[in-house]
C-alpha cells in the first residue's frame, strides 16, 4: 500500500534491485501479446482509495451489466472468461500467501480488491451461462494447469524477501494487463469488464512500484512495453465513478 508504515524500508545503503527473471512459465500467458488498446466506455464500477486499491462495486457491477445487451460469445470470448476468472484468482491468492508470509498490507489490501475483480468474471461466466471453472476452489489450486505452475513460480521467489514479493506484485499487474490487451473485444459487456479490470491493474502496479521505489529497489516491465510502463507510474492513480 501506497504509504503503509507497515512495509519497512531495506535498511543499508540505497541500492537499485532490478527484477530477477522468473522461469519461463511466467512468461507463456502473455506469448503473443499486442498492444491493442481496450474498448472502454469511458465510465466505469472501479473505486480506488488513496493507496490504489481498486475494487469494483458489486452494485454498480449488476446495475450496469443488466443494462447492456448480451450477445452469443465466440470460443475465444469464452475461453478467455475462464481464463481470467482464475487468474485474478491467482493474483488474489498469491497476495494472500505474501500477506500471511510478510505481514504487509500491501498485498492483503490489494488481495481483497482482486476478490472484487475475480468476482465481476463470474457474474460475466454466470450471465453467459458458462460453467465456473473455480467453483470448488481452494487457495493455490487452479483447473488450469499452467495457472497452477504459474503460482508456484511466484510464490516461492516471493517468500525469499520483501522486495521480491513487491517484484512478485507488479510481475502480476503487468502480466495481467498484458493478458486483458491480448483478450480484447468488442462485445459490449466483457470490454466494460475487462476495461475496469485494467484500471485496477494499472493503480495496483503504481502502488508496488512506490513500494519498491522506497526500498531502495526497481522494477522492469517485462509483459508491456517500457513505453506504457513508464506512462503508467508517472501517473496519478485513476479514479473513476460508477
Amino acid at each position: 500500500m501506497v504509504g503503509d508504515p507497515d512495509v519497512q524500508p531495506v535498511t543499508g545503503p540505497r541500492r537499485r534491485h532490478r527484477r530477477r527473471p522468473f522461469p519461463q512459465a511466467v512468461f507463456l500467458v502473455a506469448v503473443g501479446v499486442l498492444a491493442i488498446t481496450a474498448c472502454s466506455s469511458g465510465d466505469g464500477a472501479a473505486r480506488k482509495t488513496t493507496d490504489g486499491v481498486t475494487k469494483i462495486s458489486e452494485g454498480d457491477l449488476a446495475d450496469r451489466l443488466d443494462a447492456l445487451p448480451t450477445t452469443d460469445l465466440t470460443p475465444d470470448e469464452r475461453a478467455g472468461l475462464l481464463r481470467m476468472r482464475e487468474e485474478e484468482l491467482l493474483a488474489r491468492d498469491t497476495y494472500l500467501a505474501l500477506g500471511d508470509r510478510w505481514g504487509t498490507k500491501v498485498f492483503t489490501n490489494i488481495s481483497s480488491a482482486e476478490q472484487t475483480h475475480t468476482d465481476a468474471v463470474k457474474a460475466l461466466l454466470d450471465r453467459h451461462g458458462i460453467a465456473d471453472p473455480a467453483a470448488d476452489h481452494v487457495a493455490g489450486a487452479f483447473a488450469d494447469r499452467e495457472l497452477q505452475s504459474l503460482y508456484r513460480s511466484l510464490v516461492d521467489p516471493g517468500s525469499r524477501s520483501l522486495v521480491d514479493a513487491l517484484v512478485v506484485g507488479a510481475t502480476i499487474e503487468d502480466l495481467d494487463l498484458a493478458d486483458l490487451r491480448a483478450r480484447s473485444t468488442d462485445t459490449v459487456d466483457i470490454a466494460w469488464v475487462y476495461s475496469n479490470l485494467e484500471r485496477g491493474s494499472r493503480n495496483h502496479l503504481r502502488a508496488f512500484v512506490r513500494q519498491l521505489d522506497r526500498n531502495g529497489a526497481d522494477y522492469a516491465p517485462t509483459h508491456i512495453s517500457q513505453d506504457e510502463f513508464d506512462w503508467i507510474v508517472a501517473g496519478d492513480m485513476e479514479r473513476q465513478s460508477g
